[in-house]
């Protein structure tokens, strides 16, 4: 094997990593939150051919998959998920009343492998600070370094999109940034809505069927559903998140095809 030198090895990463980031800077979709959902609704979008860029504050995306319930690796989804499971290529083996598993670390693997294939580009360790909002429109997300953000006052960058899915789970990151600038409603205390206490089956039927543009150009999918609109959580079951991913793509599609 030939000699490689340490800096050509530097110089490659460099030069992949911005132009990859230069390219997605404008994009059809973006997406913050590479868990359950996010991935979903990417790998759909992606496969109909927008342009996808998603954003995770973690080293690794998958969300809260990877731990399943109180750290057994084990993902439990219901009968009416299991054609996304097999759409991905996840094995999965039934349990009982309608209920089924499959391994939390190969959903997790799957779903990032298949939303990449599929054409989207993911941006880890990057975190969602703030909005753009032109004439009463999401019209792009503000990014920085998660760590960097979080230790230090740096400025942070601009991307552009079509639309912005908030799939950030219970923190409902960029709702959440929106009510800030008192761009979306809170309770009547003036506090943020928040979710409400464990409901499974509401809660799993909750994220699918509320699924919203909550903002014009800003929508919810998964756990940040609940968050945004003061649902129930439902615990370590997955089918809604997947389900709820698959819905906000085909009501992004849909939109994005009517604007064309």
């Amino acid at each position: 094997m030939r000699r490689v030198e340490e800096t050509e090895i530097s110089k490659t990463i460099i030069s992949a990593y911005h132009e990859q980031l230069s390219d997605r800077i404008v994009s059809d979709v973006l997406i913050v939150g590479a868990g359950p959902s996010g991935l979903m609704a990417a790998f759909h979008l992606a496969r109909k051919g927008y342009k996808v860029t998603i954003f995770e504050k973690r080293l690794s995306p998958g969300g809260g998959v990877w731990g399943g319930g109180m750290a057994m690796a084990e993902a439990v989804v219901q009968d009416e998920a299991l054609p996304l499971l097999d759409e991905v290529g996840i094995r999965h083996q039934p349990r009982r009343e309608g209920l089924h598993t499959a391994s939390a670390i190969e959903l997790a693997a799957g779903l990032c492998f298949h939303a990449l294939q599929a054409g989207a580009v993911m941006f880890n360790l990057t975190i969602v600070e703030d909005v753009c909002v032109h004439q009463g429109r999401v019209a792009g997300l503000v990014a920085n370094r998660s760590l960097i953000a979080e230790e230090l006052p740096i400025d942070p960058i601009t991307f552009s999109s079509k639309a912005a899915i908030d799939a950030t789970g219970h923190e409902a990151i960029v709702v959440a940034a929106l009510r800030r600038r008192r761009l979306l409603p809170t309770d009547t205390t003036g506090e943020q809505f928040g979710e409400g206490p464990m409901d499974a089956s509401a809660g799993e039927a909750f994220v699918v069927e509320n699924v919203a543009e909550v903002f014009p150009g800003l929508w919810v999918t998964g756990m940040s559903v609940c968050a945004a609109l003061g649902g129930p959580r439902m615990g370590p079951i997955f089918g809604g998140m997947l389900l709820s991913g698959q819905r906000v793509a085909e009501l992004i599609a849909a939109k994005l095809s009517e604007a064309d």
